[in-house]
């Protein structure tokens, strides 16, 4: 596929940016930060006022029947607004997870109301430090999950979690009715991605898949999910390239722009390259949903965008100097959300080994 977007998906691209640039308020979003529990109310009703909840689903269950592409320039946009919630990656993780399952039940019960905004969704997969553990500690039983999921994004207010758990010996994806669940909120410090402990006892599930299918149905679900968390951080990692432009030729020191000594140039022309590297591993990933490389290029698409948006955020507060660690300048919103997004879905190392595995199982083929 060409790195270039056609004219439908470059629309939709100004479009989404268009809307959240007239509805992004930064008090607002500094706000989120420090208070549990909330999240910006305004930006998920603009979501589901767009169609973006419904973008990449089947027409079938109320979506556009659009792909990862058009979801990824969405997120791209989210990313440059940090937009304060966390519903539109872990809704479309579960959906996607709920949508290739085998229980009929559960699509009818939640794919139509993820794709028309009327619940929210997450995924929770990971425990201690592992994104996706060989034995998950969480245990199916009876159609009832026991157990914990820790610090789960968006688990603080979504309606329905897709949850990787165990089955006597066998690894099983879940779907489960948060309303049956307790929560106990993670004070983070990026409140707004709405952290929690999900803790289930005897909480009632449908049971999607098991086995060897749910190991891969997980798998490429977290690959989905590396992809449009990988473009939100291109998002991000882009915005505060303009930022640091715009401010380093408009401040001076010694009677010039402090763009135009060599330090600062040089360090916002190595950020051009990351950012663009970033895209271009986002692009192809995206297009390559459904394809045998598929996972492999999720893998270069989240690592190139964990550098590239962690970069960004350190090198904008430097290219600001002293004013760069002020609260009005709103840099903390970057840089926080630059931290939160490396982790999800498992952090740099993960991707790596993730990466290797990948290669090796393309040599071995």
């Amino acid at each position: 596929m060409s790195i270039l977007y056609d004219e439908g998906q470059q629309a939709i691209a100004t479009e989404s940016r268009r809307v959240l640039d007239a509805r992004t308020d930064k008090a607002r979003l500094l706000g989120l930060l420090e208070q549990v529990g909330a999240y910006d109310e305004t930006f998920w009703q603009t979501a589901v006022e767009q169609g973006w909840t419904a973008l990449a689903l089947p027409e079938a269950h109320g979506g556009l029947d659009l792909s990862l592409v058009e979801l990824g320039l969405v997120a791209q946009a989210t990313g440059a607004a940090t937009a304060g919630a966390p519903f539109l990656t872990g809704g479309y993780g579960a959906a996607m997870a709920i949508l290739h399952g085998n229980d009929e039940g559960a699509k009818g019960d939640w794919l139509a109301k993820l794709a028309n905004g009327e619940a929210t969704g997450c995924t929770a997969f990971a425990e201690g430090s592992s994104p996706l553990p060989t034995v998950p500690a969480v245990r199916f039983d009876g159609g009832a999950l026991h157990g914990t999921k820790p610090a789960v994004p968006g688990g603080l207010k979504a309606d329905v979690a897709v949850v990787w758990a165990s089955l006597g010996a066998r690894p099983v994806l879940v779907a489960a009715d948060l309303s049956a669940a307790k929560r106990e909120a993670v004070n983070s410090f990026d409140n707004a991605r709405l952290y929690a402990d999900l803790v289930f006892d005897g909480t009632p599930a449908q049971m999607l898949v098991q086995g060897e299918d749910a190991a891969a149905l997980a798998r490429d679900v977290l690959a989905r999910m590396a992809v449009v968390t990988a473009h939100e951080q291109v998002g991000g990692a882009e915005a505060l390239l303009h930022i640091a432009r715009d401010y380093a030729v408009t401040r001076k020191a010694f009677g010039q722009p402090i763009g135009a000594f060599q330090s600062i140039k040089h360090r916002i022309a190595e950020l051009y390259g990351l950012v663009e590297i970033a895209r271009a591993n986002c692009i192809h990933a995206a297009a390559q949903e459904g394809q045998p490389g598929f996972a492999l290029a999720a893998a270069d698409a989240r690592l190139s965008a964990i550098e590239a948006y962690d970069t960004a955020a350190r090198d904008c507060v430097q290219v600001h100097g002293g004013i760069g660690v002020t609260w009005e300048t709103g840099l903390h919103l970057h840089m926080r959300r630059a931290r939160s997004l490396a982790i999800e879905q498992g952090n740099a190392l993960f991707w790596e080994d993730w990466l290797v595995d990948e290669l090796v199982k393309g040599d071995a083929a």
